[in-house]
């Protein structure tokens, strides 16, 4: 009889335990984020997280779009739709999920100020129920800058689910607040700091992973806001597109105008040819700012005749380029000096320098930009030299900007990581700048398909190298070209297509993002 009761307790113990939710047995969790938004429509990412204890083979998202709202595009993974509902499975090329790594895929959609997805499922569980630590809360909304002020950053994000006790803000490894609600103010900052948070919950049990980042510049700058994401655009090479066609499709705001040379002497023109007025590159900048965007032109460039060796003094040069900022009401100009005659040509980088600093003192607000090229570690001979005579002659330089391609590289996504984080060393010896100074004073110029040395950017890397601008608060993204962004599969490096398979202006619409 004991004999029987025993195999019954048994029985029950085997047969009868509660079946626990298989998502936050096994610490599988899915997040989604709002990227962007532009009105018209937006960009959303998800991230599936393995926490759990061995690799994942293999994941399916489900959602749903709320009425009205559709997705037009997706990538990083295999999309499949019936009406509202989406599913979303690894793309062919992924392997299994590590332990504790993540996968991301996003999508754009329409119409924008969208206000997120709808009955998330991962692997048939709901997309939260399985946090990597299983009974802390889960990661935050993202979160977004409400207000700044000259010495403060003010945010709020989105509530966890599960049970909160509170919230720290990080900056980087550091918490610099701790609250019981959904926003904060970090105060205590400089003028015209960019700051990069993210945001974790916590409780008795543990702490969520952080959230998405997001950064912030307090008040007190002199250089204009805008401008930050400025692909390349080329009037006179390569079947250039109408603009307003890419900011359409894309959303992308403002184009880096290429190139202003010397068209005799130290008289500035398009291509050292067509003039500052009545030339399709006037037309274009008309049209850009007819559909709310704005232009920074770029004076100078591997080929062609320059302005800095042909204009005799820093004066005459300042005067050559107030020529431009006079025709076009400009915000910004950009100084592309990369070729050895104005690079290596240490008069001429003076006479460059100088000449900005004067535009500076003649036109109060007005962003000063030089780009110029790096080595795999950050600035060469000549880009360390750059650096010390802006600090030397005042030049007030806003961003400096490196173009991280032409290595040879295999890898140009951390090639570009390197690249820029030794710009940023430089910036904090030269101006006794902090990290978020620094990065806030620098760009990045990539190149977008296949460069001159066969390297290649693909749409993914591209979107690594603007996550980490993004984050980190780079003041400026570029790419050489908007001409060149479609589609060419196996082709070589020309003017019209990037030479690689991608949607047409796939990388305008990634540096949208930025």
């Amino acid at each position: 009889m004991r004999v029987f009761t025993a195999l019954i307790a048994l029985f029950s113990a085997i047969f009868l335990l509660p079946v626990a939710n298989s998502s936050a047995a096994n610490g599988l969790s899915a997040n989604f984020t709002k990227v962007s938004d532009w009105g018209s429509g937006f960009e959303g990412k998800i991230t599936v997280t393995n926490g759990g204890s061995t690799p994942l083979s293999t994941w399916t998202v489900e959602l749903d779009m709320p009425a009205g709202t559709q997705i037009t595009s997706s990538w990083d993974a295999t999309r499949t739709g019936n009406g509202q509902h989406h599913t979303f499975t690894p793309p062919g090329w992924a392997g299994p999920l590590a332990v504790g790594a993540s996968a991301s895929f996003g999508f754009n959609g329409s119409p924008g100020n969208f206000s997120g997805i709808q009955n998330c499922k991962l692997n048939g569980d709901t997309c939260t129920s399985g946090p990597s630590n299983p009974g802390a809360p889960g990661v935050p909304g993202a979160p977004g800058v409400t207000s700044t002020n000259n010495s403060s950053i003010s945010l709020s994000w989105g509530a966890s689910t599960g049970t909160v006790t509170g919230y720290r803000v990080y900056e980087g490894t550091t918490v610099r607040a701790t609250v019981t609600g959904t926003s904060a103010s970090i105060s205590g900052l400089g003028t015209c700091e960019s700051h990069t948070y993210s945001v974790a919950a916590y409780n008795t049990v543990g702490e969520s992973g952080k959230s998405s980042p997001v950064t912030g510049t307090t008040t007190g700058c002199t250089q204009p806001a805008g401008g930050r994401g400025a692909p390349y655009l080329y009037m006179g090479w390569g079947n250039p597109p109408n603009p307003q066609t890419v900011m359409n499709a894309t959303g992308v705001k403002w184009f880096t105008m290429a190139f202003i040379l010397s068209s005799g002497g130290c008289a500035p023109a398009w291509d050292g040819q067509r003039p500052l007025q009545g030339s399709a590159d006037a037309t274009a900048i008309q049209q850009i700012r007819a559909a709310g965007g704005d232009i920074v032109p770029s004076f100078g460039g591997w080929s062609g005749n320059k302005l800095g060796p042909n204009c005799s003094t820093p004066e005459a040069l300042a005067g050559a380029y107030q020529q431009v900022i006079d025709a076009y009401n400009l915000k910004a100009i950009d100084i592309d000096i990369e070729n050895t005659d104005e690079f290596e040509n240490t008069t001429v980088q003076d006479r460059i320098l100088t000449a900005l600093r004067i535009v500076k003192q003649n036109n109060p607000g007005i962003q000063t930009i030089v780009t110029f090229g790096t080595t795999t570690s950050g600035p060469n001979f000549y880009g360390n030299r750059l650096i010390d005579q802006a600090k030397a002659l005042n030049a007030n330089i806003d961003v400096f900007t490196i173009m991280p391609f032409d290595f040879g590289s295999s890898n140009i996504g951390a090639d570009t990581q390197n690249a820029s984080e030794g710009l940023k060393n430089k910036l904090k010896s030269a101006f006794g700048w902090t990290d978020a100074q620094a990065y806030a004073h620098m760009g990045i110029s990539g190149m977008n398909g296949l460069s001159d040395q066969q390297e290649m950017t693909s749409t993914q890397t591209w979107t690594q190298i603007r996550d980490y601008a993004k984050s980190r608060g780079l003041a400026r993204l570029a790419f050489w070209a908007v001409n060149r962004d479609r589609g060419c599969a196996g082709g070589g490096v020309v003017a019209h297509c990037s030479g690689i398979a991608q949607p047409d202006w796939e990388f305008s619409r990634i540096t949208a993002g930025f």
